[in-house]
């Protein structure tokens, strides 16, 4: 039994983190692949979620703001409520932005959140991070603690999956995907336009959020160097763009495909002379890029492409119209 828990406990890590990164790449795909919102502050909203759900979790600590010691599930969901509240508030000062300008905001929006959480030790502990941050199933021995937290990160991932389907299938989604393709018919049509970017840009990011704080309890630690934007905002985006933007199922393939990938390359660099061994992050990075190359060259919008909106039964579409689509526009 012990050969077999650590035989399998390289996969069980593998599909955890992957799970996480699935998470995040399903809040982006809302932005993004639904709407068409260039969100290039992921980071941002990870580090929020993250940090909320290791303060409330985490015992009393001298030198931080904490000592709640609250359960991992109240932690969780105070993380989306909190991304959710920055969302809004970053949301009113960017969304009139568009597509490149929109992205420029976010970054420098997601840089600030990042030199806070470093910077004001009495509330994140600076750079030394927030250790000790606790998992769900303590009680049961490591291997099943591992193996519960990745069922637990499965589950999350299919109910975010399966909300999102509903979604996308629904008159919102239409409008959503309208807003994407021709902002101005959908306005033209008496959508509110700005109601519905806020409403994806929120969403998207509680998600985010959500993906932060599984991954603060998944290592039990949380520090600025895991909310670099290589390993988040960069990945994410590698992730969702390879998988299939606008098709949930591409944006769960994407993130196992390419964190797989990750993680052997770096089993990879650990192997060459340590002259190289430093260069080790830029080859990572190369090879990620050249993957992403070579699935774009097979498959131009990503391996599992966004398929075209099903057909909407005439009583359907005439309920939808200006006149009668209140509750969506």
């Amino acid at each position: 039994m012990a050969d077999l828990a650590t035989f399998l406990a390289y996969p069980v890590s593998l599909l955890t983190i992957g799970g996480i990164y699935a998470v995040m790449c399903l809040g982006l795909n809302v932005q993004w692949g639904f709407t068409g919102l260039f969100n290039a502050g992921i980071a941002g909203f990870f580090a929020v979620g993250a940090y909320t759900s290791a303060i409330l979790t985490t015992p009393a600590h001298p030198d931080y703001l904490g000592g709640f010691a609250l359960p991992v599930p109240v932690g969780l969901v105070a993380a989306m409520l909190t991304s959710g509240v920055v969302a809004v508030f970053i949301g009113w000062l960017t969304l009139t932005l568009r597509s490149d300008y929109l992205a420029i905001a976010t970054i420098g929006i997601a840089e600030i959140l990042r030199l806070i959480v470093k910077n004001e030790d009495w509330l994140t502990n600076g750079p030394r991070g927030i250790p000790g941050i606790p998992r769900p199933f303590e009680g049961l021995s490591p291997f099943q603690n591992n193996l519960a937290f990745l069922l637990l990160v499965l589950a999350i991932v299919a109910v975010i999956y399966v909300a999102m389907q509903r979604g996308l299938n629904s008159p919102w989604g239409r409008v959503m995907r309208a807003i994407r393709e021709n902002e101005l018919s959908a306005r033209a049509a008496g959508k509110n336009i700005m109601a519905r970017r806020l409403e994806a840009f929120v969403l998207g990011s509680m998600i985010m959020g959500l993906g932060g704080a599984l991954m603060a309890h998944s290592i039990r630690f949380i520090g600025p160097e895991a909310t670099e934007p290589l390993l988040v905002t960069f990945l994410v985006w590698v992730m969702l763009i390879a998988g299939g933007s606008g098709n949930n199922r591409g944006a769960i393939l994407g993130p196992m495909l390419i964190w797989a990938i990750w993680s052997l390359t770096e089993l990879v660099t650990r192997q060459l002379p340590s002259d190289w061994a430093l260069r080790s992050a830029y080859i990572r990075v190369f090879l990620i890029g050249l993957a992403l190359q070579i699935i774009l060259q097979r498959f131009s919008r990503g391996i599992l492409a966004e398929r075209p909106p099903e057909p909407v039964p005439l009583d359907d579409a005439d309920r939808e119209g200006p006149g009668k689509g209140g509750s969506v526009g």
